[in-house]
């Protein structure tokens, strides 16, 4: 049954208008970007079997090129409007704490490093540079690694907290293996780092540990 047979209020579009798009499954939301289905599949019967072949939404919207226009439906043209679709949505959500919006809350701060961090294949630092009402100075990657780790010097973060005026910083890695679960490295780092930034009065606020979900350590009680 084409989707326009489909009673008004099941219907993908009519229904983000009505309820919001959050009342929309992964499924529907992907049917509205596809538009169309193929031949004897609607577009959100064509949705379900790609989420089902990729295992998850995320992993859909990671694939390569190559990868991504394998699949039946798909082709160049959905993968670059794909990627812009994704790209849009990094910038949206940098420009709006650009304009001065707190870091107040764990979720806000997760979600954006989660945007930032977690897609690399090696590990990276970064921190969160904030003025004195927790709102963004500056976002910077400053060590690189490979999939096992990055070294992290005191100095160097010390340096750049001075540089931006900061009041207080947030630190954040990724786990490349997608496990965000914070080590006794990451404990060892963080207390190294408060230490050192404690010295030029610059508050440690958290350490954000980035793979599939997004950990904060002093919601964990770790800082």
């Amino acid at each position: 049954m084409a989707i326009l047979d489909w009673p008004p209020d099941e219907r993908p579009r009519e229904k983000l208008l009505n309820r919001g798009v959050a009342a929309l499954s992964d499924a529907e939301l992907l049917a509205i970007f596809l538009r169309t289905g193929v031949r004897g599949k609607s577009a959100v019967d064509l949705a379900r079997d790609l989420l089902d072949s990729s295992g998850s939404l995320r992993a859909l919207m990671d694939l390569s090129q190559h990868s991504f226009c394998a699949h039946k439906g798909l082709g160049e043209a959905k993968y670059v409007q794909l990627q812009a679709v994704l790209e849009m949505g990094r910038r949206h959500l940098h420009e709006k704490l650009q304009r001065g919006e707190s870091f107040s809350s764990p979720q806000l701060t997760c979600h954006y490093l989660q945007q930032r961090l977690r897609d690399y294949p090696y590990e990276v630092f970064a921190c969160l540079f904030l003025d004195n009402r927790n709102r963004l100075i500056a976002f910077e990657e400053l060590f690189r690694g490979t999939i096992d780790g990055a070294n992290v010097h005191a100095r160097e973060v010390v340096r750049q907290a001075l540089h931006h005026n900061a009041s207080a910083v947030i630190l954040s890695h990724n786990h490349p293996s997608g496990v965000a679960e914070p080590s006794e490295a990451d404990r060892q780092v963080t207390s190294h780092l408060k230490q050192a930034l404690n010295l030029i009065d610059v508050r440690v606020l958290d350490h954000v540990v980035v793979g599939d979900d997004a950990v904060s350590m002093a919601e964990r009680g770790m800082i």
